[in-house]
């Protein structure tokens, strides 16, 4: 591959997507980070409590898991670059922000996903607030590592539609970004970039998207003033034994990383979608999704894997209006034993709902570049709520 590469580019000048501004590596860790022998370390008051263990249903101080750490601030920031530039895309239209953009909750603020030539990708975009910590990725985890999970998005025909080929070939081609990965990487400036370099410098902007300092988490930390009362009876509905919200919704992440048979609804006229069913060819996985975290949930509408409820309160009714009510019909799925009857009230309901909006922590939102690169235009809400009326109209 590396020699195709090399011939590829000699006819592709480097200055095919040059860019006349002036690009530089931040020196300095995000927040949530310590610059140890410039390297970014994660630092967090959670870690005091690595002793107490105490897991079951999700205490106040249970710690989380191991984050991805380590990477230096100028690969972080090189994949912040990388992660608003749409030169990623085959047909420079998306980037990764199109459908994880920080204004959004990292989401798209859409029931299921577009790619290029607004391709529908069939489910909701999920968010990417503490993605450092977690194992598995996708709604129906089928990759275990943030490179991995790349290559999905990156070179899938309905997504972004790129080839490695030529993904390779275009960052190569730019001239900014090779002073900028030459700076990421010290020692590679007379080499050619490689794609473990470009997953490498994304994982590292995405493993710092840290989100624990809520409300939520100052009151963990004793300060209870940080909750109203109500928010508290909230809390104390979500870890009761009635409606066991916390055992799937684990603090501190909100997720247990699990993938859990619920029966939620499928949009109208959508069949039902076999999630993790068909990735591990599991019967007892059918409709199975991974129990995504509520950190900052207030952000990311609609929910569901298939963006089914367009606000909050209709989420968490859902969960008490009987076991299987939404399954279709003919269907026989082996629903989650969580899954039953809590009967919570209508006012049980709002408390839950207040509890969750203290979750919001956006403190460590990374800035949105003016610029990236390659010089194409960085998405930006407005857009991306223009392509959706374009899109929604050209459904009707």
């Amino acid at each position: 591959m590396r020699n195709s590469i090399l011939i590829i580019l000699a006819t592709f000048t480097a200055s095919s997507f040059s860019h006349n501004g002036d690009f530089h590596l931040s020196e300095n860790c995000p927040s949530s980070f310590e610059n140890v022998n410039g390297h970014c370390e994660y630092r967090s008051l959670y870690h005091q409590y690595q002793s107490l263990e105490n897991k079951g249903v999700g205490g106040l101080r249970t710690s989380p898991p191991k984050v991805r750490d380590g990477f230096s601030p100028q690969q972080i920031d090189l994949g912040r670059y990388l992660f608003f530039d749409p030169l990623l895309s085959g047909n420079h239209s998306l980037s990764c922000a199109s459908c994880h953009h920080p204004n959004l909750g990292f989401s798209d603020a859409r029931a299921r996903s577009i790619g290029v030539n607004a391709l529908d990708v069939g489910r909701a975009s999920p968010t990417l607030w503490n993605v450092g910590f977690l194992t598995t990725f996708f709604w129906d985890a089928r990759t275990h590592s943030l490179e991995d999970q790349m290559i999905g998005p990156l070179f899938a025909e309905k997504e972004m539609a790129n080839t490695p080929e030529n993904l390779v070939q275009e960052i190569n081609a730019n001239q900014i970004y090779r002073t900028l990965f030459a700076k990421a990487y010290p020692g590679t400036d007379k080499e050619l970039i490689t794609l473990n370099q470009i997953y490498t410098s994304i994982a590292a902007f995405e493993a710092s998207l840290i989100s624990l300092n809520s409300r939520y988490d100052q009151y963990a930390h004793g300060h209870h003033q940080a909750l109203t009362l109500n928010e508290i009876q909230g809390l104390n509905i979500f870890r009761s034994f009635v409606a066991r919200c916390a055992e799937c919704h684990t603090p501190p992440l909100f997720t247990n990383q699990q993938v859990a048979v619920l029966g939620t609804p499928e949009p109208q006229g959508r069949p039902l979608d076999p999630g993790a069913g068909k990735i591990f060819d599991s019967l007892k996985l059918r409709g199975g999704f991974k129990v995504p975290t509520l950190r900052n949930i207030n952000q990311t509408a609609p929910y569901m894997h298939s963006g089914a409820f367009t606000n909050l309160r209709d989420a968490v009714e859902f969960y008490t209006k009987g076991r299987g009510h939404a399954v279709p019909e003919g269907e026989e799925l082996l629903l989650h034993w969580h899954i039953w009857e809590p009967e919570l009230t209508d006012n049980e309901i709002d408390l839950l709902v207040d509890f969750l909006l203290t979750l919001t922590d956006e403190s460590g939102k990374p800035q949105v570049p003016e610029s990236v690169p390659s010089g194409l235009p960085v998405v930006s809400v407005e857009t991306m709520q223009l392509n959706q009326s374009a899109h929604a109209i050209g459904e009707k």
